[in-house]
């Protein structure tokens, strides 16, 4: 695998994408999750493969950007980039992987249905296995600490991940309006922990996760069924 030098700060450029082109890697892809951390609902990856021809101005780390902001640069990488995936992952299936592993899946999913397929990978701080049962990713990769807030195609990643899932989180605030999802996004805010000693955890709570595996999940009306599954592009 070959060594990408690091960067000596946290500026967001095209510093180890044109690295990558320089070793001969013409197809560079950047993935990134959303939602890892959050107490409530799915997990969100994306993998992007941006196109150096068409620049985006103002890419950076989703978590460093306005919401509106955040909506408008999402638009700009859909139109602009080669390829990309946005993947989720339930709240379901987190528990049931554990998060660390959950996030794993939906960025190898998330690469692999790239057309065309990436000759090498960035990724935040996710190392990335050879394969998952037997089949193996087709590309070199590398895992990035501060990824998101160092590689445009990162970063472009992070942006669509954190768009699809806030985008579904809104449709969660409406059918669970008591936990006020569409402000805190299922974070562990004051807020979101006082309404869960309130009304207990909903269906789309993580219930292996702390403080939500304290609260015995409400038997919940029919009508307070799941919301329609989260949306993949």
């Amino acid at each position: 695998m070959p060594r990408l030098r690091e960067p000596e700060d946290l500026e967001c450029t095209w510093r180890l994408e044109m690295h990558a082109y320089s070793r001969g890697y013409a197809c560079v892809a950047g993935c990134d999750e959303a939602g890892r951390g959050s107490l409530l609902g799915p997990l969100y990856a994306a993998a992007v493969i941006l196109d150096p021809a068409k620049p985006i101005a103002g890419v950076n780390d989703s978590k460093k950007l306005k919401p509106d902001v955040r909506v408008e640069l999402d638009a700009e990488i859909r139109a602009k980039a080669i390829s990309f995936k946005v993947i989720a992952i339930t709240a379901k299936e987190v528990d049931e992987l554990n998060v660390y592993q959950a996030s794993r899946r939906a960025m190898i999913r998330a690469l692999r249905a790239l057309m065309p397929s990436p000759h090498f990978i960035l990724t935040d701080a996710m190392p990335l296995p050879p394969g998952v049962r037997g089949c193996r990713l087709l590309a070199p990769h590398r895992a990035l600490i501060h990824g998101d807030a160092r590689s445009v195609s990162i970063a472009a990643a992070s942006i669509l991940a954190k768009v699809a899932r806030d985008t579904y989180m809104r449709k969660l605030d409406r059918r669970y309006p008591q936990y006020n999802l569409g402000q805190n996004k299922g974070y562990a805010t004051p807020e979101h922990l006082l309404s869960l000693q309130r009304h207990g955890p909903c269906p789309e709570h993580r219930t292996t996760f702390q403080p939500v595996k304290n609260f015995h999940l409400p038997l919940f009306p029919a009508s307070f069924g799941l919301c329609p599954g989260p949306s993949e592009d």
